[in-house]
């Protein structure tokens, strides 16, 4: 391949020697077998480092679109490279919907999934909960397949690419379901954190869209079951948006899925932005952090104290609420959560030093930052707010040994520095 590939935000520019894109799974485990070092990479949604390599990089988009629905069984088996873009039409076609998705249709569902990727809604859990089998291809080319119920299942799941490569996932199914969705402005931050739990339950999926300006929350993004009554004119004094709204203020909302409680099929409401369209500023930097569902108002008041340290290289930022998992390296393992998510301006210092900002706000709080996203939290604080990560070392020792699916990354935040 020829040139270097870069990632969607054009921040990092990957230092792989090799770049492959295996047509077969067979190709995919020669490629793995044959290299020394391996990362993946998905969709390039990332913000850091975490799928960089100096040695083989695999793109797995070539590989054939597999998506095999048991009806019966609930499931629905994909391949390593399927974005929720091409999963979701199909699945609506045959009368199913996965439960909650990215904000974005075109990202890789593995990728989603071995970074721990954000859902949105109080009963609905993080990305990787919906997988219930998976089989990735080990550093000696062949299959390891793990099973939900199984020893190292929570381990595996959650991976950050650092025990071998997706070739084939099973995920959750339901029935198809319809969604609508409003938008509200003008929000009272006071209210937010007064009525934070009313606010959050009040529909299958609620976001809140801030600058961190003012006394107010931008926007509310209510996304609500299609038979859960008629939606209100206004929520805690926010009133009823009366034209498309984007996330991010000024910006057009064209692109963005159906509003004003026009009821539509799950796919087309729950992504922000629809199938094909460009999605949010363009070029940007995004980072997110996570903490209990509990300390939730207190961290927004603590966000609110300290917004003019960061809210001048802000784009837009969200919150939202996630259901707690089992899964070692999840943002919400074993507890209800709220994701506090950053979109930056693209100049790089600035940024770097808002989020440093962001983190010493929520330090109080042990934020879990997300995985693929701009952080500079140390591994000490990492081992702090994950506290399986020490069982998760000892999965990839017995799985990976010799280190070839890890990066300085994934080393520096969870391995011994000595391994490299």
């Amino acid at each position: 391949m020829s040139g270097s590939p870069k990632n969607w935000a054009g921040n990092i520019v990957f230092s792989a020697r090799t770049v492959l894109r295996p047509r077969s799974l067979a190709e995919l485990q020669e490629a793995v077998r044959s290299a020394s070092k391996v990362r993946v990479l998905g969709s390039g949604h990332s913000f850091n480092t975490i799928a960089d390599t100096n040695d083989t990089l695999i793109i797995l988009s070539d590989l054939p679109r597999r998506i095999e629905i048991d009806a019966a069984a609930g499931k629905v088996t994909i391949d390593g490279g399927a974005t929720y873009a091409d999963v979701a039409p199909v699945l609506h076609r045959a009368g199913f919907a996965l439960r909650n998705v990215a904000s974005l249709p075109n990202i890789t569902i593995a990728g989603a999934v071995v970074t721990a990727t954000h859902g949105s809604g109080d009963d609905n859990q993080n990305l990787a909960a919906a997988v219930s089998g998976l089989k990735l291809v080990t550093a000696s080319g062949e299959i390891a397949s793990f099973r939900r119920g199984d020893a190292d299942f929570d381990g595996a799941v959650v991976s950050l690419g650092a025990l071998g490569v997706i070739c084939e996932m099973t995920l959750d199914i339901v029935p198809s379901f319809d969604i609508r969705q409003n938008v509200y402005l003008g929000l009272p931050v006071i209210s937010a954190i007064d009525s934070f739990d009313a606010l959050m339950s009040r529909a299958y999926s609620v976001s809140l869209f801030t600058r961190w300006h003012g006394t107010s929350i931008d926007q509310i993004w209510v996304k609500a079951l299609a038979g859960a009554g008629e939606p209100p004119a206004e929520v805690l004094g926010a009133k009823a948006a009366s034209t498309p709204c984007h996330p991010i203020p000024d910006m057009d909302g064209s692109n963005c899925t159906q509003q004003f409680g026009v009821a539509g099929p799950w796919h087309e409401r729950l992504f922000h932005f629809a199938i094909g369209n460009t999605a949010s500023a363009g070029a940007e930097l995004q980072s997110e952090f996570f903490v209990k569902r509990a300390d939730a108002p207190a961290a927004i008041a603590a966000l609110h104290a300290a917004r003019d340290s960061f809210s001048r290289a802000l784009f837009i930022s969200e919150i939202r609420s996630v259901a707690a998992d089992m899964l070692w390296l999840s943002s919400a393992f074993e507890q209800d959560t709220i994701g506090f998510h950053f979109t930056w301006h693209p100049e790089w210092e600035p940024t770097i030093a808002a989020v440093q900002a962001v983190e010493a706000a929520l330090a109080p709080f042990k934020p879990r930052p997300h995985w693929a996203k701009l952080f500079t939290l140390p591994a000490s604080a990492i081992a702090a707010a994950f506290p399986r990560t020490s069982s998760f070392r000892a999965l990839a020792q017995r799985l990976d040994p010799k280190g070839k699916f890890r990066n300085d990354f994934v080393t520096g935040l969870l391995f011994d520095q000595s391994e490299g």
